[in-house]
């Protein structure tokens, strides 16, 4: 009689030796870092502060939701566009001088953070919100108020509204009043180079997330900025010193990133709310921020799901009882709010559990909570190592700009695989309706009024004021609906 192999792998209640949980753990934090660290450098968020929270939010999540969730949380490309357009407001611009500069600094002044930090904090109540909505009135109750119509439309346009970001990061030239031509750090014609560094960054970044497999396959990002800045470095060491890609962030920026200078280990800068000094303006963008949650939540109910799928087959092969993930998905929303609130509150930037990470666990059978707590402590440990920061801030823009082009327009090809994978019926008038004012109000503001819509003597962000215009037309096209269960002919069907 042939005997079946023991299946190899950890559950969430299960605990390797101390050797194997150290190493599975690093595996956890390295698949976090690129995508964590990217949202940093192109917010303007500081990586110290950004490692650190990611690593404080997990082990808060992990406590909050009982020790029976097995995710890592990290930062979310969700808000970008929501606080790169507060930060380049008008209002920001003249209450924080500094901020005319921080784009080519890479890093926002320290007191411009805590304006971003209370729409941060205000967003966890969204997701909070649907949490307890999930828990007393089913899971289908969010879907009825964010269906895919809404949740996809939006995931699209914030992507597309970061376009235009992505393409002047790949190409950061200024053209020179007289000679007109394009300069980079004050260098005439060799300014195309950034181009070529752009390029480089891009297709090698794609042709990793396609063809590698394994372990490797989840670090298409890192990979790729790492192409990106050896390509700028043979550039630097052949153009001679008259040319580098490499930033240059000063000594007073670096200071301003720890509590106490010069040492190789740290702890960072963490700001807070208790800082901002001007609160009718803090308020003023609160709304545009916290309202991008409403894209996150359908991305986090689905990671719970597909958790659900390889904990639970790995349970199956090991003999042992299944785990009900998919039942708390309340207690998933009301953590990932609640971490959205850990993570604002000390300066880090929003974020929701990643699905990097569970795909590395489905690579490897892990799943184990006390790994994540593990890589959780790592996190941010390193967050306080100094030298490594510094070498993150120096890579060139050109490398983030070709990382830019891919995530951006990623985040918008989501916003369509959530209308696919929900089967969003785009021949119903309804449907239509909602999609194309979400996205034309939320596309044309950006475009039109540079993100911020003046509407009644308001100031409105344009992702704001499409998901919210969205959600009203939505509940407002609903009203004569039939309910589900009974038979319904589906729109435009033939006779």
């Amino acid at each position: 009689m042939k005997q079946q192999t023991a299946a190899i792998g950890y559950l969430p209640d299960e605990k390797p030796d101390w050797w194997k949980l150290l190493l599975y753990a690093l595996q956890q934090v390295v698949v976090m870092f690129p995508a964590t660290v990217t949202v940093a450098l192109i917010t303007g968020f500081q990586v110290s502060v950004t490692i650190f929270a990611s690593g404080l939010a997990t082990l808060c999540f992990i406590l909050i939701t009982g020790r029976k969730i097995p995710l890592y949380y990290g930062s979310s490309f969700a808000y970008l566009s929501a606080i790169l357009a507060l930060m380049s407001s008008e209002a920001m611009v003249e209450a924080i001088p500094a901020l005319a500069n921080w784009g080519s600094v890479g890093v926002l002044p320290v007191e411009a953070i805590p304006y971003a930090q209370l729409g941060i904090i205000m967003s966890g109540f969204v997701s909070i919100g649907a949490g307890l909505l999930v828990r007393y009135a089913g899971p289908h109750a969010v879907e009825k108020i964010l269906p895919a119509t809404i949740s996809g439309s939006v995931a699209m346009i914030i992507g597309l509204t970061l376009v235009g970001n992505a393409m002047g990061d790949a190409f950061p030239a200024a053209q020179n009043a007289v000679t007109k031509v394009w300069e980079i750090n004050g260098f005439a014609g060799n300014a195309n180079w950034a181009w070529v560094v752009a390029l480089v960054t891009l297709l090698s970044t794609i042709l990793f997330s396609r063809y590698l497999k394994g372990f490797a396959s989840q670090l298409p990002l890192l990979l790729g900025a790492l192409c990106g800045c050896a390509t700028a470095a043979l550039i630097r060491l052949f153009g001679g010193e008259g040319f580098s890609l490499f930033r240059a962030v000063d000594s007073s920026t670096i200071q301003s990133l720890w509590s106490s200078s010069g040492n190789i280990f740290s702890i960072p800068r963490f700001t807070t709310i208790f800082e901002i000094k001007d609160w009718g303006l803090a308020w003023s963008g609160v709304l545009g921020v916290m309202i991008i949650a409403i894209a996150t939540i359908p991305e986090s109910t689905a990671h719970i799901y597909q958790l659900d799928i390889y904990v639970n087959d790995l349970a199956k092969k090991k003999g042992k009882e299944s785990y009900p993930l998919s039942s708390k998905l309340d207690r998933n929303l009301i953590g990932d709010g609640l971490c959205d609130m850990v993570s604002g509150f000390i300066g880090g930037p929003a974020g929701t559990n990643y699905g990097e990470n569970i795909s590395a666990m489905a690579i490897t059978k892990v799943f184990s909570i006390p790994v994540l707590l593990a890589s959780s402590v790592i996190a941010m440990v390193i967050a306080c190592f100094t030298p490594l920061i510094q070498v993150i801030y120096a890579i060139p823009q050109p490398v983030i700009g070709g990382l830019e082009i891919y995530l951006f327009g990623a985040i918008a090809a989501q916003g369509i695989a959530i209308l696919i994978d929900k089967k969003a019926d785009m021949f119903s008038a309804k449907n239509i309706a909602v999609i194309a004012t979400v996205m034309t109000v939320g596309i044309g503001g950006q475009y039109k009024f540079g993100g911020i819509i003046p509407f009644f003597g308001i100031n409105l962000p344009c992702i704001a004021g499409a998901a919210v215009f969205g959600i009203l037309l939505n509940l407002v096209l609903s009203i004569g609906d039939k309910k589900k269960g009974q038979p319904a002919k589906a729109e435009g069907a033939q006779e």
